[in-house]
């Protein structure tokens, strides 16, 4: 009933022929041993040999805190005046600051003032600022941590480049900001500092009309009731204009489905109606000039004292946005901090010579077993007369082109 069941070492009773077994490993092992030992040896040597020529690698790196983007009390302030300030305000908290600073300290501008502070051309022993960007590129790793601090790191062979070379990149990145817009205040700052300029010129040529109109007629008579109109309208105006920046600012960051956007929009349509409701309210105001040449002349005198109050509010509005932005400006510029500055490292960073020499015997270790299988399987393979015609053919057939 009971069969005797073949082991590792018994004849096959289907094929007549003996399994494979553990012995048979051994057995092949020790045929070549020679090989499998000194191979490794060799390897191990040899590998040794190189770590102990190849320069020594040292890396140094420094940790920074980035500037956080937060609304500051004149922030608060803008966004209720009723200007663009609130817009821009909300813009900032959709870009990763991180990964904005990242950009700055592998930008062009930055390697190339570190190229010419450390003369890292000769250092690096290149004839082209291209190429040289391209080994401290390949030297430098800047990334973004979970805890959201920045970390740079720099690798060279010289010992006390590395530290200069990591802190010189935060310097550079204190420099940068200070003079781009990358803070939600600088990027405030510069959009009224731009409309302010715009609104400054638009004053100025309004003046100019106005001071032609004295030279011309004399001086400006208008009545009590005009004068009441004149400033509600150049106010209304002022407020239209100032709702059209803030609702301008506001399209490049959110939908028109935007309950802010929605309620600015709705308000610019509400100073309009009433702008066009004051403004139409006189309309005989026209043809009674027509047929009155000295009521003409009092109608242009209201159009010309109309744009210099608008303008004058306009730009009284613009300089309160840009001097609040100029504050949060200079809060912000400091906020750069430099938690673990780089120092000089005390060991080298590579080449690991021990583990370059372990994976090195390994590997050799593992061909040369491969290698002994291999020998042995094509012994037995042309000692039979079938196998040695096989392999004949196998040869032919490569050799064929």
């Amino acid at each position: 009933m009971n069969q005797m069941q073949p082991t590792a070492l018994s004849p096959n009773p289907d094929t007549g022929e003996r399994e494979f077994s553990v012995l048979d490993v051994l057995i092949v092992l020790a045929k070549y041993k020679k090989v499998i030992i000194w191979l490794p040896v060799i390897a191990a040597i040899v590998s040794a040999a190189i770590s102990f020529v190849l320069p020594n690698v040292y890396k140094a790196g420094a940790k920074l805190l980035p500037p956080q983007q937060s609304q500051s009390g004149a922030s608060a302030l803008l966004s209720q005046l009723g200007g663009a300030a609130g817009a821009l305000a909300g813009s900032a908290g959709l870009k990763n600051p991180n990964d904005l600073y990242i950009g700055m300290l592998k930008s062009r501008t930055v390697a190339d003032k570190l190229i010419a502070k450390f003369d890292l051309q000769k250092v690096y022993d290149v004839e082209t600022m291209e190429k040289t960007r391209s080994i401290l590129e390949a030297n430098t790793t800047i990334a973004a941590g979970k805890d959201g601090l920045i970390s740079i790191e720099v690798e060279d062979e010289n010992k006390k480049l590395v530290a200069q070379l990591a802190n010189a990149y935060v310097s550079e990145l204190v420099s940068l900001t200070k003079v781009l817009a990358v803070t939600e205040a600088s990027q405030r700052r510069v959009f009224f500092e731009r409309q302010l300029e715009q609104s400054k010129d638009n004053l100025a040529k309004a003046e100019m009309a106005l001071k032609s109109a004295l030279d011309t007629h004399g001086v400006i008579s208008v009545d009590a009731d005009s004068r009441a109109i004149v400033e509600t309208v150049g106010r209304l105006r002022a407020q239209i204009s100032a709702k059209d920046i803030q609702i301008s600012a506001m399209q490049a960051f959110v939908t028109t489905n935007n309950p802010e956007y929605k309620r600015a929009q709705e308000e610019l349509i509400s100073l309009r109606a009433e702008l066009s409701k004051l403004e139409n309210g006189r309309p005989a105001l026209a043809g009674d000039a027509a047929l009155n040449p000295g009521k003409q002349v009092g109608l242009e005198n209201i159009k010309i004292l109309r744009d210099v109050k608008y303008y004058q509010m306009l730009y009284e509005l613009l300089a309160k946005q840009y001097e609040a932005a100029r504050l949060d400006e200079a809060k912000d510029s400091a906020l750069i901090q430099v938690l673990d500055p780089a120092i000089d490292p005390e060991r080298k960073f590579k080449p690991k010579r021990s583990v370059l020499i372990l994976v090195s015997t390994i590997l050799a270790l593992i061909a040369a077993v491969a290698w002994a299988f291999m020998a042995e399987t094509r012994k037995k393979i042309l000692a039979d007369t079938d196998g040695k015609a096989q392999w004949e053919q196998l040869k032919t057939l490569v050799r064929a082109k």
